[in-house]
């Protein structure tokens, strides 16, 4: 906005897109910009945001979902108001310019119409002859970036890092006011509301690609780092335990849990399905996984004595959010495991422990599969050494955990044929995944990271279940990636190579160096042995780089795939 002029630029398509066709000098002291993620209508120029009142003066960008706005968009119809797009969003703006139009001020038209709406937000509106902007937050993500003299609104901290290290974090149910000159924040009630200052950890780390050609490649390679930040001061090498001092969990709390449960979305519940077995086997104490996005609509029983934690990168992951708000509704105690400080998931439970993988710009996400597993790792030993798990074993573990890092380092250093897999894998009609126990959620990851990035269909199945339906869709020529580390299920799982070999499907073989498992490949991938408990870390290195190569070999876009957010902000 220039002068009071609003002029609007949208395009669909990437960024990039966009960026050719703007004008080489844009002027101007206020402006929003959005990049949309479909839900209602499809990918069209008139349903991209912003969304404009008839007369142009207003404008608005949207993230969440407006559950009744069929029957405002219907409303609105009636009332003589040219809809120009699909959208749930484009109903906010016609009624902020209802309120406008009857004498309201800019503020007080955006708090009557959220008072009419249902669902979530995070709002941006613009109006002509006003130098600020107006936003409002419930449900979705939205902070605010405080400078000198100028003001920032972003869905999350990340694009902040860059201009200042200090924000607002806006509750649900708040607007703002914000100006260069400053923020002025209140409730959607009316009410007062503070308007705190949070200074950002200045060690988040670089966003920045530096020598490698894509974010994908780079986050893959900071993993050994990254780990080594998730673990440091939290082992303690004398007594064979793990330091997690966020939870606020004494050992005789851990004592008296009943059970653990795990919340997760994507790549955040593969996570937890490891740290489940984990749990499991190092504590003796049940632990269950759950998909976020169904966990609150099954009615669960919540125990008031049980732990749960809220797993996810972004700590905005909308399912995840309403499945925490669900069991503390229901009198239950949940904890976050996250990577982004400050995060909505992060504030909302209070406490937890960050996994400190570092600023993720890649969609698809890799080091903070590994960080997450290393801190659910650290937990499983902590509970494990207030329960069953004696001293002897719990040194065992921490050093071998101590030296993941390393390992890590050393198949990245040299990660073996992925190339061939990739020549293997890049025309297949579909890829079916296989491990057993602790690898089954790494085969999940696996199958999850090539759909993802190379659009090709996969299977992932524990290796034991794969006689229940996948089997039948092999036929010679059909790539199988196993995850075999050398653990007590390695025979089972070579039985199920057996099977997939007798159909003849080609085996792409995930396993430790020097194990004789790797005569049963067509093409064998080694990583470095460690205690088996921790293999998830290393197995899912290679599985990541085939994702990524194939992705490249065929041209799709690795950092930002097709129809994919890197943070879903709406249920």
């Amino acid at each position: 906005m220039k002068n009071g002029d609003i002029r609007v630029h949208k395009r669909t398509g990437k960024v990039a897109d966009l960026e050719s066709k703007l004008p080489k000098k844009i002027e101007g002291t206020c402006g929003i910009a959005h990049t949309r993620w479909a839900t209602h209508g499809g990918v069209t120029n008139a349903n991209a945001h912003p969304h404009c009142s008839e007369d142009g003066k207003i404008a608005l960008v949207h993230n969440g979902i407006i559950e009744n706005a069929r029957m405002l968009r219907n409303r609105l119809e009636k009332e003589g108001v040219k809809l120009r797009s699909e959208t749930d969003s484009e109903a906010l703006v016609h009624l902020i310019h209802r309120e406008l139009s009857n004498g309201a001020k800019p503020l007080t038209a955006v708090r009557r119409t959220l008072k009419r709406c249902r669902g979530t937000w995070g709002l941006c509106v613009i109006f002509e002859d006003h130098d600020k902007i107006i936003c409002a937050r419930n449900g979705s993500p939205l902070v605010i970036g405080v400078g000198d003299g100028e003001n920032w609104i972003a869905s999350d901290t990340l694009p902040l890092q860059a201009l200042t290290q200090h924000v607002i974090l806006l509750d649900d149910g708040v607007l703002a006011e914000v100006s260069s000159e400053g923020v002025k924040t209140s409730r959607v009630d009316g009410t007062s509301s503070d308007s705190e200052v949070t200074t950002l950890d200045d060690d988040w780390g670089e966003a920045e690609l530096g020598d490698y050609p894509h974010f994908k490649l780079k986050e893959i390679h900071e993993q050994p780092e990254a780990l080594r930040q998730c673990l440091t001061g939290r082992l303690d090498l004398k007594d064979g335990n793990a330091r997690l001092g966020g939870l606020g969990l004494s050992s005789k709390n851990l004592q008296k849990i009943p059970y653990v449960r795990f919340l997760g979305c994507g790549t955040a519940l593969h996570a937890a399905q490891v740290g489940r077995i984990a749990i499991e086997q190092l504590a003796r104490v049940p632990a269950l996984a759950h998909v976020s996005s169904e966990f609150r609509h099954n009615d669960p029983v919540i125990h008031s004595d049980a732990i749960h934690f809220a797993v996810s990168q972004s700590g905005e992951t909308a399912d995840t959010l309403a499945a925490v708000k669900e069991i503390q509704l229901k009198g239950g105690d949940v904890r976050g495991v996250i990577n982004v400080v400050g995060s909505t998931i992060a504030r909302q439970c209070g406490r937890g422990c960050y996994i400190h993988s570092g600023p993720e710009q890649s969609v698809a996400s890799t080091k903070a599969f590994s960080n997450m597993v290393a801190a659910l790792s650290l937990f499983a030993i902590q509970i494990g050494r207030a329960r069953t798990l004696s001293r002897a074993k719990g040194q065992r573990l921490v050093r071998s955990l101590q030296e993941v890092p390393q390992l890590v380092e050393e198949y990245l250093a040299n990660p073996g044929p992925v190339k061939k897999v990739v020549k293997m894998v890049k025309d297949a009609k579909s890829v079916l995944f296989l491990g057993r126990g602790i690898s089954a959620p790494v085969a999940r990851e696996g199958a999850l990271k090539l759909m993802e990035i190379a659009y090709i269909p996969c299977l992932a199945y524990p290796a034991g279940e794969m006689k229940h339906g996948p089997i039948a869709l092999l036929e010679k020529g059909s790539p199988v990636v196993v995850i075999a580390p050398n653990d007590s299920l390695k025979d089972k799982t070579i039985s199920s190579i057996h099977e997939c070999r007798a159909r003849g499907a080609k085996i792409i073989l995930i396993h430790e160096a020097g194990d004789s498992i790797a005569e049963e490949a067509d093409i064998s991938i080694p990583v470095p042995s460690t205690d088996p408990m921790f293999t998830p870390m290393l197995t899912v290195l290679p599985l990541q780089l085939i994702a990524y190569h194939t992705a490249l070999a065929l041209g799709c876009d690795v950092d930002r795939p097709r129809n994919l957010a890197k943070s879903v902000t709406v249920e």
